[in-house]
């Protein structure tokens, strides 16, 4: 999907309150064609690369579908991808995607949503699980990820199911963007829970 000056097409991206991001997607039932598919894959991974962001589900773009596309290549300072266990996420098409827990280690850092614009809250999730997917030539395949690429594959297939972030969010964490990253991002998890009250 080649467009001029290097541009790539891009849909909008559905916002919190729509019915379509509250209603869980059904069974994939492979109808359609290939072309099809890799078109809207494309389109999403672009939607999602102009948001920016590093994952996107189908409902996002108003598609009740059990499909959804991960990316994180984006640059991050090793204090930072240390802390959040941030390891690159090379781009990935799921379809049918699935997780269970591995083991019982949990992490907890803040959130947001490319569906829930302006918000960000902090979200206890499994730090490692067993992610499982269907890939766009039909081959399933199963892998342990853990930190921040758990994360990512955990949320974005909570939006398969009706889940936003929100579900799973401390309440009283919840924060615009603008005061996390002018009150809260540099300091440390406890410094926020304690200034927040959670």
């Amino acid at each position: 999907m080649s467009v001029p000056f290097g541009l790539q097409p891009t849909v909008k991206i559905v916002q919190a309150g729509d019915p379509v991001l509250r209603s869980s997607t059904p069974e994939w039932d492979d109808s359609l064609e290939r072309t099809e598919l890799e078109a809207l894959v494309e389109l999403m991974r672009s939607t999602m690369h102009a948001a920016p962001g590093v994952g996107l589900a189908a409902p996002q773009i108003g598609l009740s579908l059990r499909l959804a596309v991960l990316e994180d290549l984006w640059p991050i300072d090793q204090e930072t991808a240390a802390a959040k266990e941030r390891e690159p996420l090379e781009f990935m098409a799921a379809i049918d995607p699935r997780y269970e827990a591995v083991g019982a280690r949990t992490a907890t850092h803040f959130e947001g949503c490319l569906s829930v614009r302006g918000y960000t809250a902090s979200v206890e999730r499994p730090a490692d699980i067993l992610a499982s997917w269907t890939d766009l030539e039909g081959v399933r395949h199963e892998r342990e990820l853990h930190g921040w690429q758990a994360r990512i594959f955990q949320h974005e297939t909570d939006h398969l199911n009706g889940m936003l972030y929100l579900d799973k969010a401390e309440p009283r964490s919840l924060c615009t963007e603008e005061n996390f990253a002018r009150l809260w991002s540099y300091e440390e998890p406890e410094t926020v829970r304690e200034g927040l009250g959670f």
